[in-house]
């Protein structure tokens, strides 16, 4: 059935490749809303043991209590490889109403060319590949590089445990893989050179003790909701959605060959529409790649305070809400809090106070002219038929800062397309992604092995 689904010219390393994905997939590695520990050690295990059945070393680290980061080496049979360290994580996100799954989340069911179940997608079939191929390349004495291999069970909480240990590592790398990103399209590979950081905020302002009846009070108390409305005010975007000035400093803009390599992505009018979203601005779905990946962005994700599903006459005491900016390579996620920060409180009215919860990440940024990079553009367009796309994700991995930080350039890629629903019911995985994810991964150590 699994060689028939793949199609009838599958190789057996295909089936075998898919066998494994399958036996990983029925693993809960759920870490979300607590966690599962017994399934997600489970996961763990399954990783490492493929590294022992390799001929690599390997060990789960961790204090017990978070899931364990497996971290092991596949050795070259070249003394003098360079050393490559490839990263996934083998967690996986809640699988949401039940109902809505056509087949049980975590009995991987293949059809219509997917194979389906909660983590196909995000990470344990993107990532597989890579893993894989280094196993048979090792355990049959042709890997031409040294592979640290790394994968984490912690992704899906923000977990820093894993840019904590690249940064306290002492021996580094030549250079890093990451399958865990997105195609261009179905048939186009992308080389992701860039993630935006983040500085996000809770916000409290406090106008009084308690909340006041508005017939007996209104005019003449503070009013929180007021005072936060006007604080907000000073650093909402203008009308075009572009952040103000003052949240600019340090924008670079992109090269005129990145920029062209973005007529590869779907248009942005095409990715509002399918999010149904609505445009900031007439420009904003033509300038929709460099706004949501080359420049800050500014938003409000959430306010409460009262009651705005029915009428209730008071003035409100206290009034909270939650903003993040988005940041770029160029900028450093302290100083733009800083900024922000200062708005606020200047804008606050008198007799408000104002607390303020800050959660920082840097963004990254990769030189597509590094030899690494330069190599799996290369080898991805041998892969998959396509030159790469070059993308910069508007999302955040505080993993790539770290990677920046010591100098490792960092190959990000992967072969998830939007109709993969990652994070949602029936999440699938295409098996002609699998495949791609096999070439690519051969490729890429074939490639990588002349950096030395």
């Amino acid at each position: 059935m699994i060689r028939s689904a793949i199609g009838r010219e599958a190789s057996i390393g295909a089936v075998a490749l898919l066998d494994d994905l399958i036996d990983w997939l029925r693993i809960p590695s759920i870490s979300t809303g607590g966690g599962d520990p017994a399934a997600l050690r489970a996961a763990a295990e399954w990783a490492a043991e493929r590294v022992r059945a390799a001929g690599g070393t390997v060990a789960l680290e961790g204090d017990g209590e978070a899931p364990p980061l497996v971290v092991g080496e596949l050795r070259s049979s070249r003394d003098d490889a360079p050393t490559v360290l490839i990263y996934g994580h083998y967690d996986v996100q809640g699988p949401g109403p039940l109902e809505r799954w056509a087949s049980p989340p975590f009995e991987p069911t293949v059809r219509d060319g997917r194979i389906y179940a909660r983590g196909a997608a995000d990470d344990k079939g993107n990532f597989l590949p890579l893993l894989a191929v280094a196993c048979e390349l090792a355990a049959r004495g042709e890997l031409g590089v040294h592979v640290r291999v790394v994968v984490e069970g912690e992704e899906e909480l923000g977990s820093d445990r894993v840019s904590e240990w690249i940064r306290a590592d002492a021996r580094g790398a030549d250079c890093a893989i990451i399958f865990d990103s997105v195609m261009a399209d179905a048939r186009t590979p992308a080389l992701t050179i860039a993630t935006r950081g983040i500085a996000g905020a809770k916000l409290r302002v406090t106008a009084g003790r308690r909340d006041l009846h508005s017939g007996l009070y209104g005019g003449a108390a503070l009013n929180a909701a007021h005072a936060l409305m006007a604080a907000l005010a000073a650093v909402l975007p203008g009308p075009d959605g572009r952040v103000r000035e003052e949240l600019r400093a340090g924008v670079v803009p992109p090269p005129p060959e990145e920029v062209e390599s973005w007529e590869a992505l779907p248009s942005g009018e095409q990715a509002l529409a399918e999010a149904g979203a609505r445009p900031v601005a007439p420009e904003a779905a033509a300038e929709f790649h460099l706004r949501t990946g080359a420049e800050p962005a500014l938003d409000v994700n959430g306010i409460a305070v009262g009651s705005g599903a029915e009428l209730r006459t008071i003035v409100p005491a206290v009034a909270e809400a939650a903003l993040s900016v988005r940041i770029v390579a160029g900028q450093r996620a302290a100083d733009v809090a800083a900024t922000v920060e200062r708005l606020l409180r200047d804008a606050l009215p008198a007799g408000a106070e104002l607390e303020i919860e800050w959660s920082l990440a840097e963004p990254a940024m990769f030189d597509p002219e590094a030899a690494p990079l330069r190599l799996a553009r290369g080898a991805l367009a041998r892969a998959c038929g396509a030159e790469p796309a070059l993308l910069r994700m508007g999302g955040t991995l505080p993993l790539l800062s770290a990677l920046a930080d010591r100098g490792i350039p960092a190959i990000v890629t992967g072969f998830v397309v939007p109709d993969d629903e990652i994070h949602a019911p029936n999440e699938s995985f295409r098996l002609e992604a699998l495949e791609l994810g096999e070439r690519a991964a051969r490729e890429l150590y074939a490639a990588l092995a002349a950096l030395r």
